[in-house]
């Protein structure tokens, strides 16, 4: 009868103790079955994912490399552009100054066995016009400087004299060199003699 011995309840917690260690799972989950398919490998999920990512990097990769070719052109077309309107501008200017440089060449001939000043005079002032006249069709505008206030963004003060009259002082005496716009640009400064 001895085999016949009721467990102790605390053997049987000892019991429960080892059998729970000795399958190895936390209390709240599942044992896991050994026969059970991976998830990972259901359908073969994780290499088409695999392969879809390869072929956007490519995709990608490809769009950049064609964007990168793109903007090189780019710019190899627009600094040929560039050099060739600088070509052009130079052109357009220096054919419309041939006409004037005829001028000097006819006025030359015409006056080179001469001795009458005066045609040599009006050669010149002629040649003047046009040339004046060819300039201003480009763009070119002098400026008017003498008698007027000193400003130093169009104007370069060479010297100072005392001023002939009392309206002139501090105003511009005399203009040494004209000074130019190119449009609404200043290209040359007027260099001018301030009164005292």
């Amino acid at each position: 009868m001895a085999d016949d011995k009721v467990p102790h309840p605390d053997e049987l917690q000892n019991d429960q103790n080892t059998s729970g260690a000795a399958t190895d799972h936390v209390a709240g989950e599942l044992p896991e079955d050994p026969n059970a398919p991976d998830l990972g490998e259901v359908e073969g999920a994780p290499k088409q994912a695999e392969s879809k990512t390869d072929a956007e990097l490519a995709d990608l990769k490809d769009k950049y490399l064609r964007m990168a070719a793109e903007f090189e052109n780019y710019k190899r077309r627009t600094t040929k552009e560039r050099t060739d309107l600088f070509k052009t501008a130079n052109q357009e200017l220096m054919v419309a100054l041939l006409p004037v440089l005829d001028d000097f060449d006819r006025a030359r001939n015409f006056t080179k066995d001469t001795d009458d000043i005066n045609a040599v005079r009006e050669s010149i002032d002629i040649i003047h016009g046009k040339l004046a006249k060819t300039l201003q069709q480009k763009g070119l505008v002098s400026m008017e400087a003498k008698g007027g206030a000193f400003d130093p963004e169009l104007h370069e003060a060479i010297t100072q004299i005392p001023a002939p009259s009392e309206d002139l002082k501090g105003k511009i005496v005399d203009e040494i060199e004209k000074g130019y716009y190119l449009g609404d640009k200043v290209i040359r400064h007027a260099k001018v003699v301030l009164g005292q």
